[in-house]
């Protein structure tokens, strides 16, 4: 069994952050970097998939150079090769976008899964994965849970909301988006973490792909801001009567919660 990993790397959740000079999203400067975390579990997910199956579990990830880092701590824990799309170009890409550099990097090979965290810890948007199965023309579902393998088909519980689950059946190959908690993701090994040095990552610029029209984001971050902090004291005076209907029209009126 051959499974796609799209794994995204993120500031790690130490770092201080700070808006940038043009206000449109961090300073990037002196930030520490992990692997996004729903991805680690995405990662343990095709590894155990692997253990059972056999086959190779493929990194795809776009970013700048210090993304191979991530790459390579993934080969650490056991996958096998690497894809980085690496370009100018690829930088703050939105979901959409981001999906069709990853689909054109990916046709020529040869899987049943692709596996991608849910959601990622920066931006959220939950989409990357529903819209690479789109453009790939392959059925997906979101939120996974657990992961069973049937005959030519892929059956896997979801989460709904509420405490609900839900079971699906969906022929292979296909994409499955990986909420955080389906595993315990594992440690590396020190023979992994050697090994990892000589694992191939094939690095991938736009001339290397055919993606026709240019990268021009339909979702744009306009502006980025941390809210400032207001307090209000009001004091409501009157009977018990006529208090309670001035704080019945403020929750209506002002803080429109009723």
């Amino acid at each position: 069994m051959n499974i796609i990993v799209c794994l995204k790397q993120v500031p790690s959740r130490e770092s201080i952050l700070r808006v940038n000079a043009d206000g449109t999203w961090v300073d990037e400067q002196d930030l520490s970097w992990e692997i996004n975390e729903p991805d680690v579990y995405a990662l343990e997910e095709a590894l155990r998939l692997k253990e059972r199956f056999g086959g190779e579990v493929i990194i795809c990830s776009v970013g700048p150079a210090r993304v191979q880092q991530a790459i390579r701590e993934a080969f650490a824990k056991g996958a096998d090769r690497g894809i980085h799309l690496n370009d100018p170009a690829f930088e703050r890409l939105d979901a959409y976008n981001t999906a069709r550099v990853i689909a054109e990097a990916i046709k020529g090979e040869s899987y049943d899964l692709i596996l991608t965290g849910l959601q990622s810890d920066d931006f959220g948007f939950a989409q990357t994965g529903v819209i690479l199965a789109e453009l790939l023309g392959i059925p997906h579902t979101t939120i996974v849970m657990e992961i069973h393998i049937l005959d030519g088909k892929v059956k896997v519980k979801r989460e709904l909301e509420a405490g609900w689950f839900q079971w699906i059946e969906l022929p292979l190959p296909a994409v499955l988006t990986i909420q955080s908690g389906i595993n315990h993701p594992r440690y590396a090994t020190l023979k992994g973490i050697m090994g990892a040095k000589k694992k191939p990552i094939r690095t991938l610029g736009r001339d290397d792909l055919h993606l026709g029209e240019a990268l021009l984001n339909l979702q744009q971050v306009e502006k980025v801001y941390i809210p400032q902090k207001t307090k209000e004291t009001q004091l409501l005076e009157g009977s018990p009567e006529e208090v309670a209907a001035q704080l019945v029209e403020k929750l209506k009126h002002e803080a429109k919660v009723i």
